[in-house]
């Protein structure tokens, strides 16, 4: 079995790994300016997503150029989410010819996609030999529908761990699941961190909501669309604080009620999304709300667009203010300027932030903790760490650990 790694390798975005030049592992986008893709457009017999973010799935539609049709297998929530992220690209970039597909690729992916449940191996064909691959989905605790993806050729069991969590998270339970497997392709996120108890850093931040409202000031939450959205407002509903939800995490929330199967507790979910207050954007609303004593949560969660954009320059220059940073920011993004440096641009100027900023660890990744304790299970596996800002140094961490690790380079190729 032969893997290249055309993205996500010694970095965070972009997650492409190519099995025997023929089963593709995610085809995700870099979150930058401008967005960066995976290094080369493989043309492969079938494609296997381990979840709905942008930076594992975000340009899945561009493998069906022309007439190459592969076999896209996901979960039913990753399907659905796809076609989300798919169509808020178009919008955002659809004319710029850095945009690698078009509406009629994203209408595509019905003719493709293929859903599966947890632990249902499915056939796939492709690879050197004649046999093709058996490919099994288990649950990662990331978000919903996310999987760690176990690929077996007959002679080698692969084990792409795409991202996860180990710990139980308000929308989906942590991880258990350890399969046998030769080789582990493993994430890093937060390979150099070790997160704050989870009931911690929820009244954290639920009690810097209230003290802000309570001295009259507006937060505003930056959050990822998917999971990050849903779990604050899970978390709001907890400390019985009302958010209004803008951007496409209200769609996110729609649709994630609809796979109930793939959520910890979705009464608790429709509870907490008929609680919350849903922003149209029209009339200038988003001005109103910015002006009130309110909790929004918003889109974008790095502050690389959406309406966070409309909200931030009215509440900037207050400091009874506060913006609750809820997520990972990667380097040059928005979030991660405004998160070191207290600034960032605003309508085409750089501008100070007076108002508040906080940092709060809703993690949906494995911290170094629980990376330790899901790779035990490999100790006599090949580890191969991808994801991450610090690849090589967890690497070389694993190594003196008894691990056989390493971290390949973007473009590497590696027989296993």
């Amino acid at each position: 079995m032969e893997l290249e790694f055309l993205g996500g390798a010694r970095e965070v975005g972009r997650s492409a790994v190519l099995v025997d030049g023929s089963l593709l592992l995610d085809y995700g986008v870099l979150t930058a300016d401008p967005p960066q893709y995976p290094i080369r457009d493989p043309e492969p017999d079938a494609v296997v997503v381990s979840h709905g973010h942008l930076d594992h799935v975000g340009a899945v539609p561009a493998l069906l150029k022309g007439s190459r049709r592969p076999a896209v297998h996901w979960t039913p929530p990753t399907a659905d989410l796809a076609r989300v992220l798919a169509r808020d690209t178009l919008k955002l970039h659809g004319h710029s010819p850095l945009c690698p597909f078009s509406a009629e690729h994203v209408a595509r992916l019905g003719e493709v996609a293929v859903p599966h449940g947890y632990g249902e191996p499915f056939p796939v064909a492709g690879g050197i030999g004649s046999g093709g691959y058996e490919v099994t989905l288990r649950t990662a605790g990331h978000i919903p529908g996310s999987a760690h993806v176990l690929v077996d050729d007959g002679d080698t069991r692969l084990l792409y761990t795409g991202d996860f969590h180990t710990d139980d998270q308000r929308l989906v339970a942590g991880t258990t699941a350890r399969p046998d497997a030769d080789v582990v392709v493993c994430e890093s996120t937060y390979a150099d961190v070790t997160h704050e108890d989870r009931a911690v850093v929820e009244e954290r931040w639920a009690e810097r909501v209230r003290t802000t409202l309570w001295e009259g000031g507006t937060v505003v939450a930056p959050a990822f669309a998917i999971g990050r959205t849903q779990e604050l407002l899970l978390v709001a509903h907890a400390g019985d604080l009302t958010p209004y939800v803008d951007g496409m995490g209200r769609e996110v929330t729609r649709l994630l009620q609809r796979h109930p199967a793939f959520l910890r507790d979705a009464e608790a979910l429709r509870r907490a999304a008929g609680a919350a207050r849903f922003v149209t954007g029209r009339d200038g609303q988003r001005e109103r709300i910015a002006a009130e004593n309110a909790l929004i949560v918003t889109t974008s969660g790095m502050l690389a667009g959406g309406p966070v954009h409309s909200y931030l320059p009215e509440i900037r220059a207050n400091p009874t203010n506060a913006v609750t940073l809820t997520g990972y920011q990667v380097e040059g993004t928005p979030g991660r300027e405004l998160q070191e440096h207290g600034r960032m641009e605003m309508d085409g100027r750089v501008r100070p932030v007076a108002a508040r900023v906080d940092s709060f660890d809703f993690s949906a990744h494995a911290d170094r903790g629980g990376l330790e304790s899901f790779l035990d299970a490999y100790r006599d596996s090949r580890v191969l760490v991808t994801h991450g800002d610090r690849c090589v140094a967890f690497a070389e961490d694993l190594r003196e650990d008894g691990f056989d690790a390493s971290a390949p380079a973007l473009g590497a190729r590696v027989e296993v």
